[in-house]
């Protein structure tokens, strides 16, 4: 309970910026609990009936049901979550139809035929988003620019809105859930699973002095780490057709308190 109150912490202070009252939060809870109790906790792959739900919630059984009728008729809470912003960002740093002949981002004009903004986005399976969209974001954000000559170059390599807004509250809780279901994972596996890899550098004794030049070093090294990674990724991306897929990544966090 100690630990799980130290995980809240950080929610709830999000929460309460959000407008979130605590009534709405124990209401989410219920569900919660409902939903992971019926589809994490059933015996040969099926969800678990009402009657042992209720034990293992400390629920009612109608509240039970309640809850379940609820969740017949919501709409799923987001998955993994990759912004198009930072698949279009990140294809046009790899693929070689968007580089120039030093193997750098290529300006592109907005829109039209081959090698431009607009087939970047179809690239990255950016049907449901319109070009201009995504063109006005990357620019809000400062993550592209407009040049003289009406072609678009990317001044970063990641999308990070900058913003309390939706899109950055469903990354916040994209993020928060990752690292939650690697923990889920190592704590729950048998001996014949793999542990998902896990490690942090933790010092409590550093001079507040050095703050400046730890945030440069983080930005560096770890931008140049996750850059490995996003190439690596890139190169085993799954072909169409392929039907056995899973989201993998790696993300990196600066720790403060």
């Amino acid at each position: 309970m100690a630990a799980t109150r130290q995980l809240l912490k950080p929610i709830v202070h999000v929460l309460i910026r959000c407008g979130i009252s605590w009534r709405d939060f124990a209401e989410l809870a219920k569900t919660t609990f409902v939903e992971v109790a019926t589809t994490k906790f059933g015996k040969r792959g099926r969800p678990t009936n009402v009657s042992r739900t209720a034990v293992l919630t400390g629920l009612a059984r109608r509240d039970v049901r309640k809850q379940r009728e609820k969740l017949a008729t919501a709409p799923d809470a987001p998955s993994g979550y990759v912004t198009k912003a930072s698949l279009v960002l990140s294809a046009w740093h790899l693929e070689p139809e968007f580089l120039d002949a030093e193997g750098r981002p290529a300006p592109l004009a907005a829109e039209g035929g081959p090698g431009t903004f607009e087939a970047l986005v179809r690239r990255c399976s950016g049907s449901d988003v319109p070009p201009s969209t995504l063109l006005k974001e990357l620019r809000r954000a400062g993550a592209i620019r407009k040049r003289p000559d009406g072609k678009v170059e990317p001044l970063l390599r990641n999308y990070i809105p900058h913003a309390m807004d939706e899109q950055l509250v469903r990354l916040w809780g994209s993020v928060l859930a990752d690292i939650a279901t690697t923990y889920v994972h190592n704590l729950t596996r048998t001996g014949r699973t793999a542990a998902r890899f896990e490690r942090a550098a933790v010092n409590d004794r550093i001079t507040k002095a050095a703050l400046p030049e730890f945030r440069r070093y983080l930005e560096r090294e770890g931008q140049a780490f996750l850059e490995r990674a996003d190439a690596w990724l890139t190169a085993h991306r799954a072909e169409d057709g392929d039907t056995e897929v899973v989201r993998l990544g790696v993300g990196t966090y600066h720790i403060q308190d």
